[in-house]
């Protein structure tokens, strides 16, 4: 599991392509390498993939076709960044929301408004994944924990404080580019109750 607090942002050093597999080396900063073990969990662009290897502060992971099929890894080129978290522990703080790293959709970020002081950016996601999306409520975008502000038809925006955008990608984000949509599970399980009591249309086909 994962809180949603992203740790800070890494560089993907090389791309390794095979037939149904993709291997990403990834150097992430020296003091969030520490104590990593083969098999760890850490979730890269809100994405939860395992260490295979390290080789000092940089680990690898390896994901399958599908995995790159309904995220952005697949975009990934070598000198890219991206947020990363380490898995949470018990007795870690919950500054965020609880995510499993699974990501729902892909979403298109379609305006970036900068009034003073903060960043407002809009994204347009599958008409399907609206029913999921509230005025504030919780959402992860390439695995940081956000609140939702506003929403119109299948566009939604959050506004960032100076710290996320420091601490994250979103600081260097551009208007056409995609991001990993992680929806809050909570959210998702009274919405998917109310459609099988007839109250909503049936949860989207993946």
């Amino acid at each position: 599991m994962f809180t949603g607090i992203v740790q800070g942002i890494a560089t993907v050093e090389e791309i390794t392509a095979r037939p149904g597999l993709s291997t990403f080396a990834i150097r992430l900063p020296a003091k969030n390498t520490e104590g990593v073990t083969i098999g760890a969990s850490v979730a890269i662009n809100g994405t939860c993939l395992t260490v295979t290897r390290q080789e000092g502060d940089v680990l690898f992971f390896d994901a399958m076709q599908e995995t790159l099929r309904l995220t952005t890894l697949g975009n990934l080129e070598a000198g890219n960044t991206v947020n990363f978290e380490r898995a949470a522990r018990i007795g870690d703080e919950i500054g965020g929301h609880l995510l499993s790293g699974h990501v729902h959709t892909t979403a298109r970020l379609v305006e970036i408004l900068r009034p003073e002081n903060n960043v407002t950016l809009w994204f347009e996601v599958p008409e399907a994944w609206t029913r999921y999306i509230f005025p504030k409520g919780y959402i992860a975008i390439n695995g940081a924990s956000l609140t939702i502000g506003e929403v119109k038809g299948n566009r939604f925006n959050v506004h960032l404080i100076p710290e996320t955008l420091r601490a994250t990608t979103f600081g260097r984000a551009t208007e056409g580019e995609w991001v990993n949509i992680e929806i809050d599970s909570q959210t998702q399980t009274i919405v998917d109750t109310l459609a099988r009591l007839g109250y909503d249309r049936p949860a989207p086909t993946l």
